[in-house]
């Protein structure tokens, strides 16, 4: 009998795939499929059988196989196909006794050398549960990207404020810190059908920020130092579990997963994503048990400092060597910095500077844009999310000097639910002091769809009516446009 036949399948009560399925990190020849099962507490190793198929109907099946599904992790399923055609599209399913998950699509990307493609692409970040619903997901889906980028704050460790007025929704979940919390929380936010179908849409490509584990947390420095690295082990973990990731990731243990990585799509883009929480230093003038999103007025003079990093110095040469080699003839039209926040200094009138995000770390944003320089990758983008907000912005050389030359062109994103917690008129008194920013909205709630072509890069800031309905309707906030060649964002009047 096959292994799947006498497997110790569960009694299913429910649907063992209600947390969905998921494809990752494509490869030309290949993919990463993903799902958890759900089952009962207690339940032993399971054996799921996956299929691939040319088509929705599984008629022409191109790969069968099985995995386990072992309960140290949480019974998820990471499968690595290998063997596929180049820029193809596939479907994929899981099945567990008589149950069938529903059917992905996921694309493989084209091969290294194959003609410069087109590629649609999506990214988005931050969906807080309470504060909204998922239409975003919803619409990104009906857009039919080729690929997904997330690029952090995929759950939220709050739990339901005691006075839930304003809220979209509500959950029952305790603070998350432990393994077992992190888990639930997962649970909740892939039991969304919307985000379900957003993940079955298209092979995503993800990273992490800070509420995966805790808010503005630094390496290895979070508000309780004592219980901190348990904490963080935990939210990495289960970061794992759920997510369509490669075992790559688990080279320097489940404690440190290894996430900075690129992925390549032919010669059209690689896309170099980064991980700005594990390896950063400590924030600031950060008072010890603090939050790191404090926010310093001159007189801060470790803020200078050039030894302070966001990536780490491993995770700085890494870039710049994938930088250089996306230089080299041909190898990458565009050189895609898909990172958590927004790159581009922002001055506030106050004078004061917010030192979680690149703002809090000059020089290593000075190396990296001196790598840019020196490497001289053919176009060079940056996107990014966090801040809840649409940042559109010119990447001068010297982000004190408006007239160095422009290096890059930057997209950050607004979040799919999480609230800005600022106002349009002081988002606007930001800009009047900041000329390399084209565009800033904190008002809505939304992703970023980028049409990719070998002569142009273009964007549209797509931003819902209102994320606390569930039937919310989308449309396009602004489109702006990068030109092969020639670096800053400029707006698109189509």
């Amino acid at each position: 009998m096959p292994r799947w036949a006498w497997a110790a399948a569960p009694a299913l009560a429910r649907n063992p795939f209600a947390l969905g399925i998921a494809s990752g990190d494509p490869a030309p020849d290949g993919v990463v499929l993903w799902t958890r099962l759900a089952v009962p507490e207690g339940t032993g190793a399971l054996t799921v059988r996956w299929e691939i198929a040319d088509d929705p109907a599984f008629r022409r099946i191109v790969q069968a196989g099985q995995a386990g599904a072992l309960p140290a992790l949480a019974h998820s399923v990471h499968v690595e196909v290998a063997g596929l055609a180049s820029g193809r599209w596939y479907c994929y399913r899981f099945m567990l006794g008589d149950a069938v998950s529903a059917t992905g699509r996921t694309r493989t990307a084209p091969a290294a050398n194959a003609p410069d493609a087109r590629l649609r692409l999506a990214f988005a970040s931050c969906q807080r549960w309470e504060h909204g619903y998922y239409a975003a997901w919803r619409h990104l889906a009906a857009d039919a990207p080729d690929l997904v980028a997330f690029l952090g704050d995929y759950i939220y460790e709050y739990a339901t404020p005691a006075d839930s007025t304003g809220l979209a929704r509500t959950h029952a979940l305790r603070h998350a810190r432990t393994l077992d919390d992190y888990r639930d929380r997962y649970a909740l936010h892939k039991s969304d059908p919307d985000l379900q179908a957003a993940h079955r849409a298209c092979a995503w490509i993800v990273t992490w920020d800070d509420h995966e584990v805790e808010n503005d947390y630094a390496d290895d420095a979070g508000r309780d130092a004592q219980g901190f690295a348990a904490r963080r082990a935990a939210g990495y973990q289960a970061f794992y579990e759920h997510m369509p990731l490669r075992a790559a990731a688990l080279a320097a243990g489940m404690d440190h997963l290894r996430l900075y990585r690129s992925v390549a799509w032919g010669r059209l883009a690689r896309f170099h994503l980064l991980d700005d929480r594990q390896y950063r230093a400590r924030q600031a003038c950060r008072p010890p048990g603090a939050s790191g999103a404090a926010s310093v007025k001159a007189g801060c003079a470790e803020l200078q400092a050039p030894e302070r990093s966001l990536l780490g110095l491993e995770q700085e040469r890494w870039l710049d060597g994938a930088l250089a080699r996306d230089a080299e003839e041909g190898a990458a039209r565009w050189s895609v910095i898909a990172q958590q926040t927004l790159f581009s200094p922002r001055h506030y009138p106050s004078g004061v500077t917010a030192t979680d995000n690149w703002d809090g770390y000059p020089a290593a944003r000075a190396r990296l844009l001196a790598s840019v320089r020196q490497r001289q990758p053919r176009n060079t983008v940056l996107i990014g999310g966090d801040i809840h907000q649409n940042y559109v912005c010119a990447v001068h050389a010297d982000p004190e000097r408006p007239g160095s030359p422009v290096l890059a062109s930057e997209f950050c994103g607004t979040s799919i639910t999480s609230r800005s917690g600022t106002t349009q008129a002081k988002v606007d008194a930001v800009v009047r002091r900041n000329p390399h920013v084209l565009l800033a909205d904190c008002e809505h709630r939304g992703y970023v769809l980028a049409d990719i072509a070998p002569q142009r890069w273009s964007t549209q800031l797509r931003v819902l009516d209102d994320a606390a309905r569930a039937d919310a309707s989308i449309s396009t906030l602004a489109r702006f446009v990068v030109e092969d060649g020639l670096p800053g964002p400029m707006r698109d009047g189509a």
